[in-house]
């Protein structure tokens, strides 16, 4: 089996002065195509780096990663920027919007990275996308106009823009009220369920947990379990 997501030994270390910290320590796991994944641990944990290892905006100080059958440690910049727009949907724990930009328009523009020029086509995903997340009447608003909940849909909205079969979350649910985060998390178990996404989410929500066919436990950078649990509805 070709595995989506391929870890092997991989570690990271930072040098910090004189010393070195080491966020990640020996990681390996496989994780399967349409999966919902959890990254579960404390903070310090090493779930944000490890999410960062596995899109290729850092690279590993040893180990293979291979994402989509690609080995991802030795390419070039230009490369990985290329692939994460073409293969990787990033919710960012921020959301990163583009604050110039309207809530359509920061969708667009991940489609026009990835490659596609055609402005009638994208206008009228990003707003089926927009609607997608219920925000049509918010689609022609700057981020500041928008509430952190509003603010967390629109990137999800963005994540989906470039039609990815990865979708990576850093705490989606983290700033946003109970309510909120029920709609965040129903939306992401529609783009694994019903758009066949891999989606790989570093958390400390339990109801997000209950959505995962795997959750890998992390502490100090260690992978210390792995639990299978059933499939929950909340």
């Amino acid at each position: 089996m070709e595995y989506v997501i391929d870890l092997a030994s991989v570690s990271k270390e930072y040098l910090l002065g004189e010393n070195s910290f080491k966020a990640l320590d020996d990681i390996s796991f496989q994780i399967e195509e349409k999966q919902i994944v959890v990254l579960w641990g404390p903070s310090g944990a090493g779930k944000t780096t490890l999410l960062n290892i596995i899109s290729g905006l850092e690279k590993p100080s040893h180990g293979e990663v291979r994402v989509l059958g690609l080995s991802l440690e030795d390419s070039d910049e230009d490369f990985l920027a290329l692939f994460r727009c073409i293969n990787i949907g990033f919710i960012f724990q921020s959301y990163n919007l583009v604050s110039s930009l309207t809530a359509r328009e920061n969708v667009e523009l991940m489609m026009e990275l990835a490659g596609w020029h055609d402005d009638g086509r994208n206008a009228r995903l990003a707003s089926e996308l927009i609607r997608s997340v219920g925000l049509s009447d918010r689609a022609n608003h700057l981020p500041a106009q928008l509430s952190w909940g509003e603010q967390q849909r629109v990137a999800i909205a963005r994540a989906l823009a470039n039609d990815p079969r990865i979708i990576l979350a850093d705490e989606p649910t983290g700033n946003l009220d109970s309510s909120t985060g029920r709609e965040i998390i129903e939306l992401l178990r529609r783009s694994s369920e019903e758009h066949g996404k891999t989606v790989v989410i570093t958390t400390h929500d339990e109801r997000i947990a209950g959505l995962a066919h795997v959750i890998f436990h992390l502490d100090k950078g260690r992978l210390k379990a792995v639990d299978r649990p059933d499939r929950i509805r909340h």
